[in-house]
């Protein structure tokens, strides 16, 4: 094995990653300054991120199943082309229409783009490091809300918004460009590619009851971090100069999240996960009690943050150790189960915070988020018993 040839693959998958994630979460960020420039409401434009959420989670699934036995290198490289005309249809929008459009197209290519991106990085690993590449793929998610999410708002707030969207666009083009040349171009799926063969895997219960991590997890964390600027500013008090520092100690503490998750994997998962998921209903329940106490409320809401991506790494691979012992057929397909149901568990949490915002204020959002990680406590419970 290639040491320095490995580690340009990875970093070109991780890369991949941070843009996909930049592109998702920035959103968040800049949500103020995007509805003043396509002149309609916040609540419109966060409608996005559950829209975003939606066609991602039901497209993605759609669209590897036809994948079959087409070579991963084409998927990857003609997806991403999409990723980035879609970036570039954002940067020169001029209405709520076409930024729709721009969006949709961003999550048609995202869902299978970081699908392939993870079986690449599967395959192109020894079995040793399997959970640490693949944690690192993932971490280009959590590096784009640490440094690409602060940085985004720090030039919507100062520049102009646009700005992040031509930066995404640029760097995609260029990772479009570096996939072509330096990810193996042989690999593909093997087994029976027909539709019902791949879809069989949704019929083993260790895979529906796995299912609902994801969903729950992003569930709980999206009823906060979708309203996360709008808590900070109206409700915490916190002024608009303190929203760099704190999306970046956010983004930090999720990226640290995403490190354990890799370290976790290969061992006694489930009870550690577990653990991690009683600090989140712990945490969330903390910020609606103490939300009169700012810098308290804050600290809930970082202790939030360190156990959004825990379950990335280990879930990920129980879906594809799976895949890989009794579906074969299945691996793509499984190989985004856990990107797929994360954004049905994004989609559900930012509509049910929508929801408790509009209806009861947004000091009540912690409190019905903990209920998601709760339920999650009970999932873990059920798929320790069946692995028993």
């Amino acid at each position: 094995m290639n040491t320095h040839k490995l580690k340009l693959q990875c970093s070109i998958l991780t890369g991949l990653a941070f843009l996909m994630g930049l592109s998702q979460f920035i959103i968040i960020g800049i949500i103020n300054n995007l509805a003043s420039s396509v002149q309609t409401s916040i609540s419109q434009v966060g409608l996005l991120v559950t829209l975003f959420a939606i066609v991602y989670a039901v497209a993605t699934p759609i669209i590897n199943l036809l994948v079959g036995h087409v070579y991963l290198h084409k998927v990857l490289i003609s997806f991403f082309g999409i990723f980035a005309f879609s970036n570039l249809l954002t940067a020169v929008t001029i209405d709520y229409n076409t930024l729709l459009v721009s969006r949709v197209l961003t999550a048609l290519s995202s869902g299978p783009s970081i699908s392939v991106a993870i079986t690449f990085a599967a395959a192109i690993a020894p079995s040793e490091k399997r959970a640490w590449i693949v944690s690192w793929v993932f971490s280009g998610f959590s590096i784009a809300s640490v440094f690409g999410v602060p940085l985004g708002t720090w030039i919507s707030d100062n520049f102009n918004w646009r700005l992040t969207f031509w930066g995404i666009f640029i760097l995609a083009v260029i990772l479009t460009i570096l996939a072509y040349f330096l990810l193996p171009h042989s690999l593909r799926q093997t087994g029976n590619a027909s539709l019902d063969s791949q879809l069989k895997i949704l019929t083993d219960k260790r895979i529906l009851w796995g299912i609902l991590l994801p969903i729950l997890n992003f569930g709980a964390i999206y009823m906060i971090y979708t309203y996360l600027k709008p808590l900070l500013i109206y409700k915490l008090d916190f002024s608009h100069s303190w929203m760099t520092i704190i999306l970046f100690l956010y983004g930090l503490c999720g990226l640290i999240s995403n490190q354990i998750s890799g370290r976790i994997a290969n061992h006694d998962w489930l009870k550690t996960l577990g653990k991690f998921i009683l600090l989140q209903a712990v945490s969330l329940i903390l910020l609606s009690v103490l939300i009169k106490i700012n810098w308290l409320a804050l600290t809930a809401i970082l202790l939030m943050a360190l156990t959004m991506a825990i379950q990335n790494s280990p879930v990920q691979l129980y879906y594809m150790n799976i895949a890989k012992e009794d579906y074969p057929q299945s691996l793509i397909i499984a190989s985004s189960f856990n990107s797929i149901f994360s954004n049905v568990g994004v989609a559900i949490g930012s509509f049910a915070g929508g929801l408790v915002t509009d209806s009861l204020g947004l000091g009540f959002l912690g409190m019905f988020a903990s209920l998601f990680s709760l339920a999650s406590l009970g999932v873990i419970r059920v798929i320790t018993r069946n692995n028993n």
